[in-house]
Parts: structure tokens; C-alpha cells; sequence
């Protein structure tokens, strides 16, 4: 049995504990969350046990107390104390973001408000030109040419011995004379928050086909293949991309978007022809938040440096392919139509009235077989087309049910005469049917710059311009004609106004993108704006706005055409 002494002294302890004193904290030193004991891999056990399977042998001079009457064997080992409490856990707030040139003043302190003479912090690396006061902490840094990166500073607390990260990201200052282009691709992972694609090839990329390159992500190199894309951009100075990327190292960004990973293939999109850089960003979110059943683009925006060079900031979005219908669970050999030109209107006759030769004018089919170019390659698209613009009322009213994916087509309408979509009312738009399976034709949007308050040569289009896209679109012309389809198609319309596409969420999204991206947008305009605003296309606007102009118009836009919404549809 053991004695009085040994009680005695489990009540002191426990007294102890009972009054704060010397008791351990459930977070380790560096503030996560412990589990009592040294973390230990699966199937590993917390304290050794012998070979025998017996419990150790307790020392002579620390007995144990009897074992309770129904425990069949004694109780084990409670294994290795937990760590101790955290006292300071290091900071100096941020991250910091800043240019080359510019002056950072962070004071290092203790997370917890832990205060007591004799605190000393130190910092490693300490970068050149940097200097740092131990005892008050505080760290003062202008960094000078070729000290773009993104520094992750250990800070030490000396009298606890803690530590903590500070993440100072110093911006490549492109526009500062003598300005030397050093980033380290492996190292300058972001920029003001966003992340930065690191691109880099020999000679010079075409629209024809793929050439080699290397693309550095967030500290991943990878061996890619990337061309330039589109058709109006294709003389833009700042150009749309698409990225393929192997089957053994596919495309990686786990957190943005809400998970953007195992990508095949990428497409950056230039802001060259939007000076808000928000456009297709705000029209694919709210296309995303109207369905969940809607086949899915994702977006985000990243800054691209091309050879070392800043290139600007674009929006990420997914590439439209057979490997995006296989993540919606759909045939990765189905058909896959784009509409490519304005002819592609689902009628007999062109966009001049014209009758069309062939009927499949104005789309390119992307996937599925037989190729483009092969017999029979636009058969299930041209039955389509067929149904839509030969079908009498009768037929087409009790059939386009089961020939297409009515909430896709419905919203199609609704989603672009919303953000009034004036090139993507017909065409840029994407079509998919499985062939095997027979199940209604899908949707998907693309190409949506021409929004918000823009056309497609970036002039200017009011919020009170009320078009329903029947003169463009033959099978919007027959959805409106048809009062069992256009009387529900316009309750779903004042549905999703109340709901996901409510002013206040649309402009709540807008504001986000605003916040993550206003930095960087200031940069892409410095590098862009003389060029912008001489453009051919568009030169003789005298209307023109900063980025900062434009998003207000694009706000105020947003606000006067809800409000009209709200009380009159199209």
C-alpha cells in the first residue's frame, strides 16, 4: 500500500492544477492544438511497452496505489507529459505586401499580449538593408533592386524561446529606373495576395498549336504546353492563354476557387479589353451560384510574369474539354459543340437571313468523334438545330424537355439578359450531348467580357437596355413564344433575384474581388493603360476610366440594372 506521503503529495498537485500553477496548456509552443502527449504515427504506441506484454516494474521509492477491485490488469503508462503552455507565440501581424523602394515598419511582439521586462526578439534571415531593434522589436526594411520575394522571417522570442513566421511579399518594382528582373520563380509565389504563374519558352508562342514551356506555380515546376486563344484577342498586345499540362503532373491550386485541382488543362483570360479585371469572373461565379446542377467553370485571379517579365494580372478559369464533363460526371466521349460566330443561332438561315450551308454554320465541334472534318461529325448537332427551328408548337413544347436540359437552357436566358451578355447571347457558348447515353444537351457559358455595361469593343451599354437575345437565338425566340415554358422561365427569373443573384450578393461578390485584387489591377494598369487606350479597336472612345472609375461604374451599373430588374423583365 502506499503512504500518507504519497497522497499528500497528489493533493498538492492536484491543488496546484486547481489554482493555475504550473499546469499544462492543451496547445503546443507554437499554438496548435496538442493531444497530451508526443504525437505518434498510427499503430505506434504512446509509451513502450515490453516484449512480455507485463507493465513495467515501478521504481522501490515511488509505490503504486492498489489497483481498483474490478480492473483486471494495472492501468498503463499515461505516457510523456504534454508540452508546455505557449507564453508569447511571436508576431508581427500581416503578411506585408509592398514594392521594391517602398519602406516596411513591423514591431515583433507577443501573440498572447504576454508583456514582462527583458523580452528580445530576433529575426532570420535578416535581409540586406534591414535592421531590427531587439528590445522594442521593431524591424525596418526599404528593400533595394533584385529583393522581389516573398520573405517568410522567423521571429525568436529569447527569454521563452519561441518562435513565429512573418510573411513580408516585396513586389518586383518594374517601373523603378535600373530596375534589375531577378524574381525567383521557385520563391515569388504571390503577389499582394494573389499567386503568380511563372511562364517561360524559347522563341514565341502561336494560336496554331501547343510549344513547350515551363511554368512554375506556387513552388511546382511543371514541364507544360501552352498556345495563345481567341479569335477578337488574337491582336490584342495582352493575350488569352491555354495551358495542357501531363497526366502524371496535372494542374494544382487546392485552396482558390474552391479547390481548383488535377487540371489537364487551364486557360488564363486577359483583362486587356476590361479595365475592371472583374468581368468574367463576377458573370461565371454568379452562372456557378444559380444551379448546382450547372456544369461548373471556375475562376480566380493570379498574376502571370512571362520570361521574368510582369505580365498582368488575368482571370484562371477551367478549359472546356472532355476532362470538365468527366468532373460533372458526364461522358468524356460525348460531343462537344462551341459556337463560335453568330451564324451558329440554331435556325435555317444565317445572321444576314441567309439560308445556311451547311446547317452547322458558325460552330466548331471541339470533342467527341467522329472529328471535326469526318462525316457525320455535326449529325447530333444539326438534329438539334433541326428540332429547334422546323418543330411545330405542339412538338416542340412536349419534347424540349427531353432533348435538352431545360434548367440549363432556361437559365442561359436568364444568367444573359441579366448581366446583359451582348456576345454571348448565340454565340460563345458551349454545347454538349452524349450520344450513347441519349440525355438532354447541356450548357455552358464562355467569353463574357461583353457584360456589365460593355460590348465587346469595351463601349458603353446602360443598365436600362432591356434585350431578350430572340433575334440571335432561334430556340430563345421559341422558349419566349411558348407560354407553359416562358411563364415559369420568368417566376424562376424573379426567383433567383431574391435569391443567388440578389443585388446585395452581386455586389457583395464584387466588393471581394475588389479587395483580393485592387493592387495588383493598379500594377496591371500601369504596364497596360497607354496601350489600352490607343488600341485600334477602340480608340476613339472619349470616355474612358482608371480601374478604379470602372469599377464604379461597373457597381453603379450593377445597381440600376437590378433595380430595373426588380420591376420590369425582358
Amino acid at each position: 500500500m502506499r503512504g500518507r506521503g504519497w497522497w499528500g503529495r497528489c493533493a498538492l498537485v492536484l491543488v496546484a492544477c486547481l489554482g493555475g500553477v504550473g499546469c499544462e496548456s492543451s496547445r503546443d509552443r507554437g499554438g496548435s492544438l496538442a493531444t497530451g502527449g508526443d504525437t505518434v504515427s498510427p499503430g505506434e504506441p504512446g509509451s513502450p511497452v515490453p516484449s512480455d506484454g507485463t507493465p513495467p516494474a515501478p521504481p522501490p521509492d515511488d509505490p503504486r496505489p492498489p489497483a481498483s477491485p474490478d480492473a483486471g490488469s494495472p492501468a498503463p503508462d499515461a505516457g510523456p507529459l504534454p508540452p508546455k503552455p505557449t507564453v508569447c507565440a511571436p508576431t508581427g501581424e500581416g503578411p506585408h505586401w509592398l514594392q521594391e523602394g517602398e519602406p516596411v515598419t513591423v514591431t515583433f511582439r507577443c501573440g498572447t499580449g504576454y508583456t514582462a521586462p527583458g523580452l528580445r526578439f530576433s529575426v532570420s534571415p535578416l535581409p540586406a538593408g534591414a535592421s531590427l531593434d531587439e528590445a522594442s522589436g521593431t524591424f525596418r526594411w526599404t528593400p533595394g533592386k533584385a529583393q522581389a520575394d516573398v520573405w517568410l522571417l522567423t521571429v525568436t522570442e529569447h527569454s521563452t524561446g519561441e518562435t513565429g513566421v512573418v510573411k513580408v511579399g516585396v513586389a518586383d518594382n518594374w517601373l523603378a529606373p535600373g530596375n534589375v528582373r531577378e524574381v525567383n520563380p521557385l520563391t515569388y509565389t504571390e503577389e499582394y495576395g494573389l499567386p503568380v504563374f511563372h511562364l517561360s519558352f524559347e522563341g514565341t508562342l502561336t494560336a496554331g498549336g501547343y510549344r513547350p514551356v515551363q511554368l512554375v506555380y506556387r513552388g511546382h515546376r511543371y514541364t507544360a504546353e501552352a498556345k495563345y486563344r481567341g479569335a477578337t484577342s488574337s491582336i490584342f498586345p495582352k493575350r488569352n492563354y491555354t495551358f495542357k499540362f501531363d497526366k502524371e503532373d496535372p494542374f494544382n491550386e487546392p485552396e482558390l476557387a474552391g479547390g481548383f485541382s488535377g487540371r489537364r488543362n487551364l486557360v488564363l483570360i486577359t483583362s486587356f479589353n476590361d479595365n475592371s479585371y472583374l468581368r468574367p469572373r463576377l458573370a461565371f461565379d454568379l452562372w456557378n451560384r444559380m444551379s448546382p446542377e450547372h456544369v461548373q467553370v471556375k475562376t480566380y485571379s493570379a498574376v502571370l510574369y512571362v520570361n521574368g517579365r510582369f505580365w498582368g494580372l488575368f482571370t484562371v478559369a477551367d478549359h472546356v474539354d472532355e476532362h470538365l464533363m468527366e468532373r460533372h460526371g458526364l461522358s468524356d466521349d460525348g460531343d462537344l459543340f462551341k459556337a463560335v460566330e453568330a451564324d451558329a443561332n440554331f435556325s435555317r438561315l444565317d445572321k444576314n437571313g441567309a439560308p445556311k450551308q451547311p446547317l452547322e454554320l458558325g460552330f466548331e465541334k471541339k470533342e467527341g468523334t467522329p472529328k471535326d472534318g469526318w462525316v457525320g461529325a455535326y449529325d447530333t448537332l444539326n438534329a438539334l438545330t433541326a428540332f429547334i427551328a422546323d418543330s411545330d408548337r405542339e412538338t416542340f413544347r412536349t419534347q424540349w424537355g427531353s432533348r435538352l436540359n431545360t434548367r440549363d437552357y432556361e437559365d442561359w436566358w436568364i444568367f444573359n439578359t441579366a448581366i446583359l451578355g451582348t456576345d454571348s447571347g448565340g454565340k460563345n457558348a458551349y454545347h454538349y450531348y452524349d450520344p450513347v447515353t441519349r440525355a438532354p444537351w447541356r450548357f455552358i457559358p464562355w467569353d463574357l467580357d461583353a457584360s456589365f455595361g460593355q460590348d465587346w469593343d469595351t463601349r458603353r451599354l446602360g443598365p436600362t437596355v432591356l434585350l431578350d437575345f430572340s433575334g440571335v437565338n432561334r430556340l430563345f425566340a421559341r422558349m419566349l413564344e411558348e407560354p407553359s415554358i416562358s411563364g415559369p422561365l420568368r417566376e424562376r427569373y424573379r426567383s433567383m433575384l431574391r435569391g443567388p443573384l440578389a443585388k446585395e450578393e452581386v455586389l457583395k461578390l464584387l466588393d471581394g474581388y475588389v479587395r483580393e485584387i485592387h493592387p495588383v489591377a493598379l500594377r496591371d494598369e500601369a504596364r497596360w493603360l497607354q496601350q489600352y487606350r490607343t488600341f485600334e479597336r477602340w480608340s476613339d472612345r472619349t470616355d474612358f476610366t482608371t480601374h478604379e472609375q470602372e469599377v464604379e461604374y461597373l457597381r453603379r451599373w450593377v445597381d440600376e440594372r437590378w433595380n430595373l430588374l426588380e420591376r420590369q423583365l425582358p
